[in-house]
Parts: structure tokens; sequence; C-alpha cells
């Protein structure tokens, strides 16, 4: 068993027509044999127009978490200004990457609005490998059901209702055909002019 399905996580993050969604499961389970939560969100708020999904190892979610928290107020606090997507993704990557000989065991997915209301989307690998893309991207034990709902169900530039459902039906698809994810989800959106609204989703707990 990889150390990265130890307490098993999806994550999904998908943009639209000036906004941006991101998804994660609520189980937390322990060596694949025991659910320890159904409550637990991979998602990490950095402002209001950013957000942070973590999939791995637990420890290093919650490590990796509050180091990256620290490092935006303290961006904050020198420049005056929140740090914009692509700026937080460097950081991310940089992070990750100096820790590269003994990594955290957590691969990350970053969604935001910039200043200009243009969604930014980026997962990447344990050591800070990028993968910014326009559409969307996938994080967590199954990424080949995910990857394969996404794409039936993805359209571009849809507006926040409709990419609610689609993001929500990805997930709760995606999750279906993984035993070590699922019991429920947690959608945020993040949106150019009225601001950001957070859902959760039932699904099978079984």
């Amino acid at each position: 068993m990889s150390i990265m399905s130890y307490n098993g996580a999806a994550v999904i993050a998908m943009t639209g027509k000036d906004c941006v969604a991101i998804a994660s499961d609520l189980r937390l389970g322990i060596n694949q044999n025991q659910t320890a939560a159904v409550d637990y969100s991979k998602l990490h708020k950095i402002h209001d127009r950013l957000y942070l999904g973590l999939t791995g190892l637990i420890a290093d979610q919650l490590t990796l978490a509050q180091k990256l928290k620290f490092k935006h107020d303290m961006y904050e606090l020198r420049e005056n200004r929140v740090m914009s997507p692509k700026v937080f993704g460097a950081v991310v990557s940089a992070t990750l990457y100096e820790k590269r000989f003994s990594p955290y065991y957590t691969e990350p997915v970053v969604a935001g609005l910039d200043a200009d209301g243009k969604p930014y989307i980026t997962s990447m690998d344990l050591i800070g490998a990028d993968a910014s893309t326009d559409d969307f991207v996938v994080a967590g034990d199954n990424v080949e059901s995910l990857f394969g709902v996404c794409e039936s169900f993805y359209k571009r530039d849809l507006d926040p209702e409709a990419l609610f459902e689609v993001i929500s039906h990805c997930l709760t698809s995606g999750v279906n055909r993984d035993c070590l994810s699922g019991w429920g989800g947690v959608v945020t959106v993040v949106t150019k002019g009225n601001g950001t609204f957070t859902r959760t989703l039932k699904s099978r707990m079984d």
C-alpha cells in the first residue's frame, strides 16, 4: 500500500466563467481498514479568493497547510496585499521542492481567482512539479475515476451554479468507485462578483 493512500482522499478543482470551484470528500481513514472521521474536509482557506486542497498523509497535510498559511500571512504583512493564486502556486511548489529529499507525502491542489477575476487552478506532485491548466485538475487515491468523470461532465465557461452541479456530480461519481474516499463531500465556489459559497454534499456512507 502506498503511504499516499493511508488516509484516503479525493480533491477536484474546476474553472468556469469568472469563477472557480474546488471540492473534496469528507472521509478520513486509517490504514484502509478503519474510518476515523466522516466530516474531515481537505480544503484550506488561504484568503477569500484562494483555496488549497491537500491529499495524502494527514500529518503532512496539516503541517504543510500551516506552513503555507504562515508564508501567506507574512507576505500579506510585508507587501500589504494578498497573494495571487499564481504566486501562491509558486510558493507551494518551492516549499515542496526544498523538501524533495524527505518530501511531504501530500499532493496539493490550488484554486482561486486573481485580481481581474480570472480563474487559476493547478496541482502538484510530492516535489512540487506544477501542472497548471485551464479546465480541471484532480488529486487523491482514485485519480483515474475522477479524471474519467471530469472529462465526461466538464464544459467550458460554466456559470457558478452550473459549475457547482458539475463538480458535485464528478466528485460523488468518482468516489463511488473508491473505497478509501467518499462519505459525502464539500464544495466551495469562488465567484468574481458574488463572493464565495460553500455547500455540503451527501453521498453513500458505506
